[in-house]
């Protein structure tokens, strides 16, 4: 080993509390960015290829088929802004299917599957035009009989057997020869033009569907612009419903990329925190080792290799950081990653090598680059005047601030601690910034956690809030949700009858009644999870269930639309939505968006008598109900059952809060990376202690000379660092509330939702008094272990000590 690696590797074993500060720091701040950009870079990659390798379509428009013919349909491609079209394509939407009564797994035939949306292309299986089509499986149709369907809904059951269409006349029976479909979910089954004419023969409604790219389609605003565009260009009210590929790219990669705003907050703390730590360690080990530098220097040690000795203390130990932090990163992306993939019907991918060498490479020159200033200093120290100073000169300012301390009416040990930041006020800077990190990213973490907290509570507190449900008695052998809401052999409820029925029992304070209604929405999206339409029955208010915008329905004919429908299908309140079950078609006015995620994504709310005085069914599937505060659920599910059991209706304790993995994820890597942030601002706390209290010894030894014991010599050193913990707190924590409201808008924003205000409002007080207090906490975490330390210290060995 040469002199220089002997003199490197001494100066990181003697500090090894900083080096394994500078590892976490590195490690800490590696494995936040590599999962960001990683995340970015893997989750938008196929949706991205895929999009340009068939020619996707920026905008699926749908034309109702009574207002615009397929020619004036066709006159759209010339609309501002259009680049290339394709259509007109005849489209039916919202038909119901069941499994075929030959599907081989007999427990699944007849089964209610849902609406799908059907067109026919001349060009099926072409790999030319727009918005080209890929099959997964089996082949395309060839004959008026023949069916390809979407993989996700039918591959389990279907393949090589019926779909029947159970809301058309006839019912008429297609067979399933193939699976596949567009990158933006244009439609979900594809016949030949033949069997699109059985569809049409048996009475389903025909549209008229037109793809279009645009010279500018980059945001929601420009397809925005686009979608008036098309409607100025055809009959009036004839544009019945549109998909962007925003809307299909958003469904594929959202979640995954819901992690990356967070992320990229702890990835740039980190690097400060990073850059700040290397500083303090390098500038305290040139303070500290000043004779150790003129002793290099008489060896015959050059500036250059002094200076590179001390910058290589600090590469060393964050080296490790870096490729420890790499490994973490790209383990801890692999869940995360798994989700996306499968959500794309993509192979499950890793970071690319390119993120995992860019990040670590950039990091260490950062470093690098940080820990050359202090030591370039070191290298320029002339020889003599580094031998004769020796150690680094005691401190000689502070003063005034001493005298001014000496006077408050405080413990003499208290008092000498007060003032020693104004004795080095630069360090006494530095140990602030660290903890000032320390508090934004604690603070940052605690909103976070409580917003996902909120974020569950509110998204689930709808349908889910109940001390007790009532569902219908399932047949035996029958598990409850087997059967579609239309399949005659799924249970419910008759609400009136139940109603009545609860409002007699004891301890019953409040219930309403709800269920899916089978029903859908005309002109929604095609592609994706089909809408959903909620029937409700009596008073739910008691729920808190939050609107994001309008009021909940009170007449007739209203309806309240979920966030994501809304914002998937240009929905705003006071516009007219059109809900069909069984092929019978309800209008309803929208008064209000609310956000619940525990029944689905694109959902629709309405009230059941709406449906009853349309002539469709509403389906009540569930009573939940709300007991008094002084009744036991067991003794009132007994009371109950006396009068729900002749209703074929029984009990069940309420589920209470559904599980969501993609939160729960989230909440235990902002603690994760939190904690580690935080422990890492201790210990630059620490180290900058350990530095002043080593430099200080021997004012120490005069101090238990003159009587100091070892608790005052412990509250003189905590009492050091409280005012500068006290001051980065009070910085800190509204800076770390900024950062928290700033990220969780584009968190929203990645899974296509406007968050209610609930979850940005989650700093009470409560909260924020501690969360002031941090700032000292940390400090006092930083500085307790170097306060023993010169506790323990002896007088005469402290004297001793130049």
């Amino acid at each position: 080993m040469s002199a220089l690696g002997k003199v490197v590797r001494s100066g990181v074993g003697r500090r090894r509390i900083q080096s394994i500060v500078m590892a976490l720091t590195t490690f800490a701040a590696v494995t936040s960015s590599v999962l960001s950009l990683g995340l970015l870079a893997v989750v938008q990659a196929p949706f991205d290829h895929a999009f340009s390798a068939r020619n996707g379509a920026h905008l699926a428009a749908r034309f109702d088929g009574s207002k615009a013919t397929a020619a004036q349909a066709a006159a759209t491609a010339h609309a501002a802004g259009v680049t290339e079209a394709a259509g007109p394509y005849p489209i039916a939407t919202a038909l119901d299917t069941t499994v075929g009564t030959d599907c081989p797994k007999k427990d699944f035939a007849g089964h209610d599957n849902g609406p799908i949306t059907v067109t026919t292309r001349p060009d099926l299986g072409s790999t030319s035009g727009m918005d080209q089509l890929v099959l997964t499986q089996g082949r395309w149709p060839a004959g008026p009989g023949e069916i390809a369907l979407p993989w996700q809904h039918y591959a389990t059951v279907c393949f090589g057997d019926s779909v029947v269409f159970s809301s058309l006349p006839g019912k008429p029976s297609f067979k399933v020869v193939g699976f596949g479909g567009s990158v933006t979910n244009s439609a979900t089954a594809f016949a030949t033009a033949d069997g699109f004419a059985r569809l049409t023969a048996a009475g389903a409604k025909s549209d008229v569907q037109m793809l279009y790219r645009f010279a500018k389609a980059g945001t929601d605003a420009d397809i925005a612009t686009d979608k008036h565009a098309l409607a100025a260009a055809a009959p009036a009210g004839s544009v019945e419903g549109a998909q962007s590929y925003l809307t299909a790219e958003q469904q594929a990669t959202g979640n995954a990329k819901s992690f990356v705003p967070f992320l990229t907050g702890f990835g740039i703390l980190g690097l400060f925190m990073s850059v700040l730590i290397v500083a303090i360690v390098v500038s305290g080990a040139v303070a500290s080792g000043i004779r150790r530098i003129g002793i290099l220097k008489s060896l015959g040690f050059t500036p250059s290799q002094v200076a590179r000795a001390y910058t290589a203390q600090a590469v060393i130990p964050a080296t490790l950081g870096v490729v420890l932090g790499t490994v973490s990163g790209n383990l801890l992306a692999v869940p995360i990653l798994d989700e996306a993939t499968k959500q794309l019907g993509a192979a499950s991918t890793t970071i690319p090598l390119w993120v995992s060498a860019v990040v670590p490479l950039g990091t260490l020159l950062i470093v690098g680059i940080t820990a050359l200033i202090p030591a370039l200093r070191a290298g320029r120290m002339p020889t003599v005047q580094a031998l004769v100073a020796g150690r680094a000169p005691g401190a000689g300012g502070g003063r005034t601030a001493q005298r001014l301390a000496s006077r408050l009416p405080l413990p003499r040990a208290v008092s000498l601690g007060l003032a020693q930041p104004f004795a080095r006020p630069a360090r006494a800077v530095l140990v602030g910034a660290a903890v000032l990190f320390g508090v934004v990213s604690v603070t940052f973490a605690v909103g976070l956690g409580a917003g996902f907290n909120k974020y569950l509570d509110t998204s689930t507190s709808g349908f889910n809030a109940a001390s007790e449900s009532v569902i219908p008695t399932a047949d035996v052998g029958v598990p409850w949700g087997r059967y579609g809401p239309n399949d005659p052999r799924r249970p419910h409820l008759d609400a009136a009858k139940v109603a009545a029925a609860l409002a007699r029992t004891p301890g019953t304070k409040a219930a309403f009644g709800w269920g899916e209604s089978g029903a859908t929405i005309v002109g929604a999206p095609p592609g994706g999870e089909p809408p959903r339409v909620f029937t409700v029955t009596g008073d739910f208010s008691w729920t808190n269930l939050e609107l994001l915008s309008g009021r909940w329905f009170s007449a007739p004919g209203e309806a309240v639309v979920g966030d994501k429908l809304a914002s998937t299908a240009g929905i705003h309140v006071g516009d007219n939505v059109t809900v069909v079950q069984q092929n019978k078609q309800l209008p309803l006015k929208v008064v209000g968006i609310n956000f619940d995620t525990n029944v689905g994504d694109y959902t629709v709310m309405t009230d059941a008598a709406t449906f009853t005085a349309a002539g469709l069914a509403p389906h009540i599937e569930q009573f939940n109900v709300e007991l008094a505060g002084n009744v036991s659920g067991s003794d009132w599910s007994t009371s109950a059952a006396a009068a729900l059991t002749p209703l074929n209706a029984s009990v069940q304790p309420s589920s209470g809060e559904g599980k969501n993995i993609v939160v729960i994820t989230m909440g235990t890597l902002v603690a994760t990376l939190a904690l580690m942030i935080m422990g890492v601002a201790a210990l630059g706390v620490l180290s900058m202690v350990v530095q002043d209290t080593r430099e200080r010894v021997h004012d120490l030894g005069i101090f238990k000379a003159l009587g100091m014991t070892p608790k005052q010599t412990i509250a003189m050193v905590l009492t050091s660092v409280s005012l500068t913990g006290l001051i980065a707190g009070l910085i800190g924590v509204p800076l770390g509330v900024a950062v928290e409201k700033a990220t969780l808008t584009p968190m929203g924003n990645a899974i296509g939702r406007h968050l209610p205000p609930s979850v940005f409002h989650v700093y009470t007080a409560g909260l924020l008094i501690p969360l002031l207090a941090g700032g000292i906490v940390i400090a006092l975490l930083g500085a307790l272990p170097p306060a023993g330390w010169a506790a323990r210290t002896r007088t005469a060995t402290a004297l001793r000590t130049e």
